[in-house]
């Protein structure tokens, strides 16, 4: 049996025929499986032939651009995106992170910290996405028991305020929108109007943060909506 179908499997869509090769070459020697694609179109090719475990994605390709093909691909295909770029204003990585994106890198990197980065969304993923508890330092939520524990102790939240923990929970990084928060829980009956989620986070953060005026767990974004922090304290 071939021990490289063992390994995690990389796509690599970059329109820079020298960086494309230097990642397959680096990241090869690291342990991965690569494919490559020159743009969008061929991604979508490799995709339809091949499984893969996370793709490494350029913003600035000719024709579709990476923050426009990862939008597309969000609406079918939930694999890992870690996006490159030579923008690195805030508005940048914002919008990537809307796409739906799960990391950003700006150019140039240091291919060691390319590694560890996609190492680390990897393992963020390991997790089963039908396990009933996830764990982020002191704080659980139990998604079967709609229950929320911070130091195992339970923390009193309505069934909304549940939905919406999850909501971003489940897509922790990721910048979400009033909007998409809104589109996420129309089966949760919330009220129809965006600022009530606001109120909703604020009293979340009343429930699960040590101190709710300093929050380290859902996190603002000015202009943009709320983020759940990937990395929390404790």
């Amino acid at each position: 049996m071939d021990a490289s179908v063992d390994k995690p499997h990389i796509l690599v869509v970059d329109d820079d025929t020298r960086l494309r090769e230097l990642l397959k070459s680096f990241l090869s020697r690291n342990g991965f499986r690569v494919s490559t694609a020159s743009h969008a179109a061929e991604a979508r090719q490799r995709l339809g032939a091949l499984d893969f475990d996370l793709i490494v994605l350029d913003v600035m390709m000719p024709g579709e651009t990476g923050l426009e093909f990862a939008a597309e691909l969000r609406r079918t295909d939930d694999v890992p995106i870690l996006m490159l770029t030579a923008m690195g204003e805030t508005k940048h990585r914002i919008a990537g992170l809307e796409k739906g994106v799960d990391d950003y890198l700006g150019k140039p990197f240091e291919p060691r910290e390319l590694l560890a980065r996609l190492r680390a969304v990897l393992r963020r993923r390991s997790t089963p996405r039908g396990a009933d508890i996830l764990r982020f330092g002191r704080l659980e939520i139990d998604k079967g028991a709609r229950l929320v524990r911070l130091d195992g102790e339970e923390r009193a939240i309505t069934s909304y305020q549940f939905a919406l923990l999850l909501a971003l929970a489940e897509r922790a990084g990721r910048v979400l929108s009033r909007d998409a928060l809104m589109d996420v829980l129309k089966g949760e009956k919330l009220e129809a109007f965006d600022r009530s989620v606001d109120v909703h986070v604020s009293r979340i953060r009343a429930a699960i943060e040590d101190d709710p005026k300093k929050p380290r767990r859902i996190l603002t974004v000015r202009g943009a909506g709320y983020v759940f922090a990937r990395e929390q304290d404790g």
